[in-house]
């Protein structure tokens, strides 16, 4: 039944999470949008950390290598949704909104011993604004008023293999297709009104691969590390455009009606990503991620701004107190995480960095189950008010279901 049940849950996801993809800042109206901060299990109470994480009951979408510890006879499945309350801020005006979502639906199931493969689907990057722009009508005192609006994204469906290739090593790959559209609006109200209504569709494919080693045990640690590397890619791209002008005397006037253009190839960038992550006597973990995205190697331009190198630092500590492992208080994972991030656009000589705190817990769904329940919360700023820029400030709140089932397991009949 519970099988059945999940089935039907991510079934029904799959078009929710391909037509929903809300946010609302004014920094997504650069490049194709923010990306989607999303992590798998309970890896966003540990401020995104990742990289050198392997649990065989948790799928981990930062690093392939991960899946080579999947169990044999066994199939992970985990489905994700999260809301963010926020506030953009500047130095004389604020405004608040919020937004929910599902955030990812992912698979995991081994091929044989040691060898593992995971699919999902979840948004790649997010677009949602409004601005107002007043510009003076030359030769007047008048003027005018330009309204851009956005919304939409790219999605994400991925295939990832991760294969234990000696006892302590673990290696994997990842291919990912990147889909979607995001459409702008532009409303010129001068003596006539004009609505210019572009969609903008890209798609590409970007391949990562990965490893993870595991140190000798020094006592009670524990201890991994890992690494990835993603390739850049080039996303091709075609522009729907319609527009039309309205006159004082109420008559519309088409100008365009469904041109499609293609578009400059819109360039993602190369990264790579190092990490660590120790286990003390069962109960402690932490973890440390350093991620480089070379933004700089791309060739896109901007009008008045410019992408620059990103780096993202993070940190994990994961509690489970285990006094008795057949009480359901024991297995309770306690968690926080720190997340700076750089950011890779640089506006009036402003870089737009980020950074997030985070706590959460792993709750079993009952005794004796890998099943759980992962919640957590994080509190964040993104931007700044310096050079009369905007500053958002976040709530976000994660719920991850993570299901561990046994659906390739033969029944004995006696």
């Amino acid at each position: 039944m519970k099988n059945k049940i999940i089935l039907i849950v991510f079934v029904a996801s799959v078009n929710i999470i391909s037509s929903q993809n809300n946010t609302n800042t004014p920094y997504s109206l650069f490049g194709l949008g923010i990306e989607n901060k999303t992590a798998t299990g309970g890896l966003t109470g540990l401020g995104n950390t990742g990289i050198a994480q392997s649990n065989p009951f948790e799928i981990n979408m930062f690093n392939p290598a991960s899946l080579g510890s999947i169990l044999q006879n066994s199939f992970l499945y985990e489905f994700g949704l999260n809301a963010t309350y926020s506030t953009l801020a500047t130095n004389s005006l604020s405004q608040t909104s919020s937004n929910g979502n599902f955030s990812h639906i992912a698979i995991a199931f081994p091929i044989k011993k040691d060898w593992g493969m995971g699919i999902g689907l979840l948004p790649y990057t997010k677009t949602g604004y409004n601005i107002d722009i007043v510009s003076p009508i030359e030769g007047s005192v008048d003027s005018y008023v330009t309204r851009i609006t956005g919304e939409g994204g790219l999605n994400k469906f991925y295939i990832s293999s991760g294969y234990k290739v000696l006892n302590n090593l673990s290696v994997g790959v990842d291919v990912s297709f990147l889909f979607g559209s995001i459409n702008q609006e532009s409303l010129l109200y001068t003596d006539a009104f004009v609505s210019i209504s572009d969609q903008n569709h890209y798609g590409g494919v970007k391949f990562k691969t990965g490893f993870q080693y595991k140190l000798p045990k020094i006592k009670e640690v524990e201890t991994t590390i890992g690494g990835t590397i993603e390739t850049g890619a080039s996303l091709t791209g075609t522009q729907t455009r319609s527009s039309y002008k309205t006159l004082v005397s109420g008559s519309t006037l088409i100008l365009e009606d469904e041109e499609e253009s293609d578009l400059d190839a819109y360039e993602l960038p190369f990264s790579y990503g190092v990490g660590i992550t120790s286990v003390i006597n069962k109960k402690i973990t932490t973890s440390i991620d350093y991620r480089k995205i070379l933004w700089n190697d791309t060739s896109q331009l901007q009008n008045n701004e410019r992408y620059v190198d990103q780096s993202i630092y993070a940190f994990g500590l994961e509690y489970v107190p285990l006094k008795d492992k057949f009480k359901y208080s024991s297995n309770i994972k306690y968690r926080f995480g720190l997340n700076y991030n750089s950011g890779f656009l640089k506006i009036s000589n402003q870089q737009i960095d980020s950074y997030f705190v985070s706590v959460g817990l792993g709750l079993p769904m009952k005794k004796y189950s890998n099943d759980n329940f992962n919640i957590s919360y994080s509190y964040g700023k993104e931007g700044t008010l310096d050079s009369k820029l905007i500053q958002e400030n976040f709530h976000k709140l994660t719920l991850n279901l993570n299901f561990v089932g046994r659906w390739f397991e033969k029944r004995k009949v006696d």
